[in-house]
């Protein structure tokens, strides 16, 4: 078995054994899930994507996917991203925008020791201790945790030597992807359970044609999820992740909508673990770039490389 396969089993065990709806609840009630951040740090984690982990760094977002299967209320990319830029983890750190003074969207900064604010159209970035008494709250559409926090006297510049947005960004990609994932397994699990004048809801056309829209849509994620963490410290890595993100986000729209239709009422109920996925790829895919940004900036590019060069661009990965 190979190291990124031994990795995904393993994340697949912690994640199931240690990640329920009760605990999703608890976190969007606002409490921080101690007990999974104590095992997932217990078995190494969150050292994933460190220089010196003796993990290839994209067995570290293979990981992250896992994460966006199960929902999980830790921000695995925030953390495994900023202990790599920081060097170091002994201290739980996240990663927010940088503007200014300030650095936004910030999850569970309350319970984090560093913060680290990325510029988003460059590739400066600070570390900063946090001040509990000085966050301001909020979150996202999911209920995560997205605070805000000056920049504390003393913090330190990043002097980072990667495209950290970009890598951010590639996160969000895989946990989508993970999540959109999840969404087509509990599709198919309630078609073929929940029952309607006597036979499962899938042998109808219209639940078949919804099933299938999920699955074209899911299988196309997957794959743009796939060529952006493969082009990982290549050259197109830029592109790769403004294809991909744009990609996964628009399928994201489309799969949360059609598997509410699939679920009907059911789903849309706080009982039903249906909305702990969907809100979260709804959220995500306006995280880092929405659809529209990253769709800019590729289209700057192939405006830029001239019209007799675009069919190479799009038939090759060179």
């Amino acid at each position: 078995m190979d190291t990124r396969q031994l990795l995904i089993d393993t994340a697949e065990r912690i994640f199931s054994d240690h990640c329920d709806k009760a605990v999703l609840d608890a976190a969007e009630r606002g409490e921080f899930p101690e007990r999974l951040w104590n095992v997932v740090r217990e078995n190494g984690f969150h050292e994933l994507a460190m220089a010196d982990s003796g993990v290839d760094l994209k067995d570290a977002f293979a990981v992250i996917r896992v994460a966006g299967r199960h929902a999980l209320p830790l921000p695995m990319v925030e953390i495994l991203l900023a202990n790599r830029w920081l060097q170091s983890s002994a201290e739980l750190a996240v990663i927010g925008r940088l503007e200014g003074d300030r650095i936004a969207d910030v999850p569970w900064a309350g319970n984090a020791k560093r913060a680290l604010g990325i510029d988003w159209e460059g590739a400066d970035g600070v570390s900063t201790s946090v001040s509990v008494e000085e966050i301001g709250t909020a979150r996202n559409v999911a209920a995560e945790s997205r605070d805000g926090l000056p920049v504390m006297a003393g913090a330190q510049p990043l002097g980072l030597n990667e495209p950290a947005f970009e890598m951010l960004a590639l996160g969000r990609v895989a946990s989508m992807a993970g999540c959109l994932e999840r969404i087509l397994e509990l599709s198919l699990q309630y078609a073929n359970e929940r029952e309607q004048f006597g036979r499962p809801i899938s042998k109808f056309q219209a639940i078949q044609h919804n099933l299938a829209i999920v699955a074209g849509e899911v299988a196309a994620a997957s794959r743009a999820a796939d060529a952006a963490i493969d082009a990982l410290e290549g050259d197109r890595f830029a592109l790769e992740v403004a294809a991909a993100k744009a990609r996964v986000g628009e399928a994201a729209g489309i799969v949360a909508e059609s598997a509410h239709q699939v679920h009907g009422a059911m789903g849309f109920t706080h009982e039903h673990q249906l909305h702990h996925f969907t809100r979260r790829v709804w959220a995500w895919r306006d995280e880092y770039g929405n659809e529209a940004f990253w769709q800019e900036r590729l289209g700057r590019h192939l405006a830029g490389i001239g019209a007799e060069k675009v069919w190479d661009f799009l038939a090759t990965r060179g």
